[in-house]
């Protein structure tokens, strides 16, 4: 229990806006802006607040062989420092890449007896050679897509990593020093029958009685986009097995 930790890591580009674009960094230090959007949301249910965090986006192939998108793309119309901090004060968009099947493998471990204590967690992302590629060869298709005409009618130049950021190793480090979770952890409670699996089939906890998983732990890889559908049918199947055996 708490090993087989997986979770997508997102790599980031962010591109400095035309001037005069409104995008979300520009709502965020208005607050006129941000009254009249508030304004928008409370009495028509409309306008940016009713705007998810990555409002757009993609699946892609970083390469013609494969079989299916081994990324996937999430737009932001804004873009901060990190994730939770203010955004920027110019208009500013960013495009953030997603391997979809990473093959990294982190941990999830208790520190103590006190329930109120933080677990320690690592990660472990980027662990594989095939994980630093696919991120790598991801961040190339971001700049392909920051080239098209569409997107340079909006956007002026990359602010992160910026255009000095040529080699594979400048474009690692770039996601090594800036990246960070998409919220998708999985796997610390594996289901399955062999002897690394937390849960059964039936996803009951293996020599516990009266005990069942019923969340996004017990799957065994982690799925190949958001993980929200996913856990809906887990549970509703979680249910069903559960008031058949009532």
């Amino acid at each position: 229990m708490g090993e087989n930790l997986q979770d997508h890591i997102g790599g980031r580009i962010i591109h400095r806006c035309v001037d005069g674009t409104i995008t979300m960094n520009e709502i965020y230090h208005n607050w006129l802006r941000r009254l009249y959007a508030g304004a928008e949301w409370i009495l028509a249910q409309k306008g940016p607040l009713m705007t998810g965090a990555g409002p757009m986006g993609l699946f892609v192939k970083t390469r013609p062989e494969l079989d299916s998108p081994d990324v996937q793309y999430q737009f932001l119309a804004g873009s901060a420092e990190k994730t939770g901090e203010p955004m920027h004060r110019f208009p500013g968009c960013t495009l953030v890449a997603i391997p979809c099947r990473p093959e990294s493998r982190g941990w999830l471990r208790i520190k103590s007896a006190d329930p109120t204590e933080a677990p320690a967690m690592q990660p472990n992302y980027l662990s594989t050679q095939r994980d630093r590629d696919t991120i790598v060869a991801a961040l190339r298709v971001t700049r392909k897509i920051f080239a098209t005409p569409a997107m340079q009618r909006h956007c002026r130049e990359e602010i992160y990593p910026g255009p000095q950021a040529q080699t594979d190793e400048d474009l690692l480090n770039h996601v090594r020093a800036t990246a960070g979770t998409t919220f998708h952890q999985t796997s610390t409670c594996m289901m399955g029958p062999g002897p690394k699996s937390v849960v059964d089939i039936d996803l009951k906890v293996k020599g516990v009685d009266g005990l069942r998983v019923i969340d996004a732990s017990v799957m065994p890889t982690v799925v190949s986009g958001n993980t929200n559908a996913t856990v809906i049918m887990i549970a509703e199947k979680g249910a069903d097995m559960i008031l058949r055996a009532v």
